[in-house]
């Protein structure tokens, strides 16, 4: 994989993921038109890399303002929607494996089809819910109730095994159509994004320690090597767009404008379909 290649992925990822019209839709369309293969545990651990690196645009642009809600019950909701997310997301990935026999569930990355009529599904969510008039709420006003954390838990355990569902995209959503002012929902999003990050970064290296490992028995530090490489330099890239992105996804939620996202997922959903059809 060439350095432009990285730097394409990364920028794309890095915009998208922040904005709610799924980062792993455009990355995996993104890798195809390159001719990379989505499956690939190369490409899905690098994919992993460039989420921490908008984990860490994240922490920087939202910090200070986790930290004038943070208390004990504003854990306790972000740890109840995480243990949502983590029944539903993982106990989806286990009956799709089983049930579709297609071994690993990073299979269906493949799938056009299905990525499209996820950009399809988020992107009526996202309309539905931004018709839905919410306050904004001012920094360190509000709060969420477990009832409204377990929905939006299940909301984003739902995105996981789904590419082209967004995570940022549902989750929001789900804050609003339960009554979340429109600001802790964004902040509440992401959150749950940065601890949600590292496990999924364990998994997609054990995986990839795997498939080295039967590729090249006892022996596949060099390789982890060179596959460590590619997304520590995405994760740099991706780094910046972010907060790019964050900047701009702020301004639209101020505005009252979030349903605009939906109309280009509806958009993009049918130009990856024309990629499926066509390919």
């Amino acid at each position: 994989m060439s350095i432009l290649q990285i730097l394409i992925l990364a920028v794309v990822q890095g915009l998208a993921e922040m904005l709610p019209v799924s980062s792993s839709a455009h990355v995996i369309v993104a890798q195809k038109l390159m001719g990379l293969d989505p499956s690939a545990p190369e490409m899905t651990f690098l994919l992993v890399m460039l989420h921490t690196g908008t984990m860490f645009a994240a922490l920087l642009y939202f910090g200070r303002r986790w930290l004038q809600r943070l208390s004990s019950a504003f854990l306790k909701t972000i740890a109840l929607a995480t243990v949502c997310t983590g029944i539903l997301g993982f106990g989806l990935k286990i009956g799709i494996e089983k049930t579709v026999r297609t071994g690993e569930v990073e299979s269906l990355f493949n799938n056009l089809p299905l990525i499209g009529t996820a950009l399809l599904t988020a992107g009526l969510l996202i309309i539905y819910s931004g018709r839905k008039k919410t306050p904004l709420g001012a920094i360190g006003q509000g709060a969420i109730s477990n009832r409204q954390s377990i929905w939006i838990g299940i909301s984003q355990g739902l995105c996981l095994p789904f590419r082209g569902l967004s995570r940022s995209g549902t989750t929001i959503s789900m804050g609003l159509l339960t009554g979340v002012t429109r600001e802790l929902s964004e902040e509440f999003s992401f959150a749950l994004a940065v601890v949600l990050t590292p496990p999924v970064v364990l998994m997609e290296l054990k995986r990839l320690l795997k498939t080295l490992h039967q590729a090249a028995p006892g022996g596949p530090s060099l390789h982890l090597t060179q596959a460590l490489a590619p997304g520590l330099i995405g994760m740099a890239f991706s780094f910046c767009a972010a907060l790019i992105a964050l900047r701009f996804l702020s301004r639209v939620l101020e505005r009252g404008k979030w349903e605009y996202f939906g109309y280009y997922c509806l958009a993009f959903s049918a130009v990856v379909f024309g990629i499926g059809f066509y390919s």
